[in-house]
């Protein structure tokens, strides 16, 4: 926005390396801010649309700023949440479950501006190969699955294990990218 004494940024309430350099790469003027929000607990919903947007809500709330964007990433298979894997051994067991089926990957958005609110789920399918447990071991000990819902980065080594995406590939990898932009430019937010 010209003329403006101060120049708009745009407060990351996250702690993901993925969100910020996605936010960096399209020329956003950042100031990041880890909300240090617990992803797991009693009072969360157990659906996982609804699971991913109350976390990228709370994560939102906690962050001070005129332009906030949080976001969450919630795995889901058959209604069931792939979190963040605790452990290699966890990670090993997620890849297990997700080995040659389909999935769904929602990551919701939350982004507060001087003018507005705007909190919405996107959804991406996903579907894994067959992995044999060479592939699985593989992957687990690579140690990339560890603080990824679901245990895999599809942007990284996990691509040698999907089979294909149907919908936005940054939805899979944490934030739908071209949604934000657009978002963002319509409130007149430029990077």
């Amino acid at each position: 926005m010209a003329g403006r004494a101060t120049p708009l940024v745009l407060t990351l309430a996250s702690g993901s390396p993925r969100r910020r350099a996605l936010l960096e790469a399209l020329g956003f003027p950042l100031r990041v801010v880890p909300p240090g929000v617990e992803e797991e607990g009693e009072g969360l919903p157990s659906d996982p649309q609804e699971l991913a947007l109350a976390l990228a809500r709370h994560k939102g709330e906690r962050v001070p700023g005129e332009w906030v964007l949080a976001a969450d990433t919630v795995v889901d298979l058959d209604g069931r949440v792939l979190g963040k894997p605790k452990d290699r051994t966890e990670n090993h067991l997620f890849l297990r479950l997700l080995s040659g089926r389909t999935h769904l990957v929602h990551t919701a958005i939350y982004l507060r501006t001087p003018g507005d609110l705007v909190a919405e789920v996107h959804t991406a399918q996903v579907r894994f190969r067959n992995l044999s447990e060479e592939e699985i071991a593989w992957y687990v000990r690579s140690g990339e699955g560890l603080d990824k819902a679901g245990g895999y980065g599809a942007q990284g080594l996990g691509m040698a294990l999907l089979e294909g995406i149907v919908g936005d590939f940054y939805t899979v990898v944490g934030l739908p990218v071209a949604r934000v932009f657009a978002l963002l430019w319509e409130r007149g937010f430029r990077p």
